[in-house]
């Protein structure tokens, strides 16, 4: 079985999920609006740059959670999906994401956004696996801190070789859609890279190396 891998945000949706949870907790009233804004954009910027400590961002991306279950916020991430992830949908995502099932190749989604945040997201999109950076947990309560390692940049490959491992399955053959520079690394692991609407640092290297560039965008 072929694996057919997809980053999520950006590729499969038209938006960042991550900096999305953080504007729907502003407009929710549920942090401080300046602080959560400016960070929020902050770590936005070093992303995009490729220079975001990964772990300083995910200490502040779970604070929101802790002390609460994920059934206390259950309802609060259903009016995020509502309000903000439902505009990010992609038809022609849907539709590859489609043909890869109709192929029989295996769907795998991997994010260095957070499980809480995702999972509902890559569950409405139809894909059962999931590689995210884990929230940590005690007794069933959110701790506010991450856990294991960040499927973030060299980290998406350490992750999905221990899945791999995990599922016994292989690279051979596989697929991998990203937009951005941060997931080089797995890019350069498949046999089929596809670069999805990607920054211009992607779109340098994927036209230089000459990988497919896919537009998963309606109106562009």
């Amino acid at each position: 079985m072929t694996l057919a891998i997809f980053d999520l945000d950006n590729t499969l949706i038209a938006g960042d999920s991550d900096h999305a949870w953080g504007e729907f907790l502003v407009d929710q009233n549920l942090v401080d609006k300046d602080i959560v804004s400016k960070a929020n954009n902050h770590f936005l910027h070093q992303y995009q740059s490729g220079e975001l400590d990964i772990q300083e961002y995910l200490e502040f991306a779970l604070s929101f959670l802790a002390g609460k279950s994920p059934t206390d916020l259950a309802p609060l991430h259903q009016q995020f999906m509502t309000s903000k992830i439902q505009p990010m949908l992609l038809e022609k995502a849907q539709a590859l994401i489609e043909t890869h099932r109709q192929q029989g190749d295996r769907l795998l989604v991997i994010t260095a956004t957070n499980r809480f945040v995702t999972e509902p997201i890559v569950n409405h999109l139809g894909i059962d696996e999931l590689i995210a950076c884990e929230p940590g947990q005690e007794n069933g309560i959110y701790t506010g801190k991450p856990t294991g390692i960040p499927s973030f940049q060299h980290g998406k490959v350490l992750r999905l070789q221990q899945w791999l491992a995990e599922h016994e399955e292989s690279l051979n053959g596989a697929w991998f859609y990203s937009d951005s520079h941060n997931d080089l690394p797995l890019l350069e692991q498949v046999d089929n890279p596809v670069a999805v609407n990607p920054d211009d640092r992607l779109m340098n290297i994927a036209t230089s190396r000459g990988w497919t560039i896919l537009n998963l965008r309606d109106h562009e």
